[in-house]
């Protein structure tokens, strides 16, 4: 609210975050399924982690991306 960021702006930041949070409930979901199925070394089920992981690290880094390209005008009309 300080920086007076639109209404745009702030659907995207929140869009940004529950896509994160989501990854992160997706991943657990699927973590969880996993170690239903078998608690066993099995390397189909850790690529099924391994991506569901990714998935997470993708969409942090792109709610970061957005942060950045939200906030750094703003942030830079302050420090000038």
């Amino acid at each position: 609210m300080w920086l007076k960021i639109s209404a745009i702006q702030w659907c995207l930041l929140v869009l940004s975050v529950s896509m994160v949070i989501s990854a992160e409930v997706f991943n657990t979901a699927i973590e969880y399924l996993c170690d239903a199925v078998t608690k066993e070394q099995n390397e189909y089920i850790g690529a099924a982690k391994d991506v569901a992981a990714a998935a997470v690290l993708i969409t942090s880094v792109f709610a970061a991306i957005v942060g950045i390209i939200i906030f750094m005008p703003y942030l830079a009309a302050l420090c000038a």
